[in-house]
């Protein structure tokens, strides 16, 4: 494995360890500032799929930390117990983003239908990526196309980390729209609101650049421009 592999693999690991942890430092800080009108995630998260008219989608209590997301085959927001159960404002910015998704689902977002449409796909790639790349390293030398076979399944889970961009901007968009037109957040919540969304967008950023990278390298290594 060449060192462009390891400079490119170790900036983005680092760079995607202090999003996260610059994340979690903000969950932590806004979810200390509380609601003004006392509401909870899971009370915010069914007010504002009652304000789309969005009625077939259920709330639940999910497990893990940030573990939050919705499920458009099943028509659930799992929010975590931090979200379900807090009433502050980070509990309501995550809230809404996920109920965010559901409105995109509700009203046939094209770029959400897109990525869904992708999911299997992109289960297939991950399993041909992962195993693909073991089989390149021990048989490179004997069979140099098996890097073709990983480079095309980066191909795809490239374009759904890429895909997933737009999805996910859109849902924080559609949350701070409603929080702020319907007063559940007021003032500097909004700020706040706005602040967590936009470091948790940062992730999906951060991974996107991250998969372009690398795929960049792979081709450039098969190419034999390393």
């Amino acid at each position: 494995m060449g060192l462009g592999y390891w400079v490119i693999f170790g900036a983005f690991a680092l760079v995607g360890l202090l999003v996260q942890n610059r994340l979690k430092s903000k969950f932590h800080k806004y979810g200390q500032v509380g609601l003004s009108n006392g509401m909870s995630g899971q009370q915010v998260a069914l007010a504002m799929l009652n304000h789309y008219g969005i009625h077939d989608v259920q709330v639940v209590r999910g497990e893990g930390f940030l573990s939050d997301h919705y499920n458009p085959q099943t028509k659930t927001v799992s929010l975590s117990p931090e979200v379900y159960g807090g009433r502050s404002v980070a509990a309501a910015s995550v809230a809404a983003h996920e109920c965010g998704h559901a409105v995109q689902h509700a009203t046939s977002y094209s770029m959400l239908q897109l990525r869904s449409a992708l999911v299997p796909a992109v289960k297939i790639a991950a399993v041909a990526q992962q195993w693909g790349f073991m089989a390149a390293i021990l048989l490179m030398s004997s069979f140099p196309q098996l890097m073709l076979i990983v480079i095309i399944a980066m191909l795809v889970t490239t374009l759904f980390s890429l895909i997933t961009l737009p999805v996910e901007f859109d849902a924080s968009h559609r949350a701070l729209a409603w929080l702020d037109n319907t007063g559940t957040t007021r003032g500097v919540e909004y700020d706040y609101a706005k602040d967590s969304l936009k470091w948790a967008a940062m992730t999906y950023v951060v991974a996107a650049l991250s998969s372009v990278a690398m795929l960049l390298y792979f081709i450039l290594s098969y190419f034999g421009r390393d």
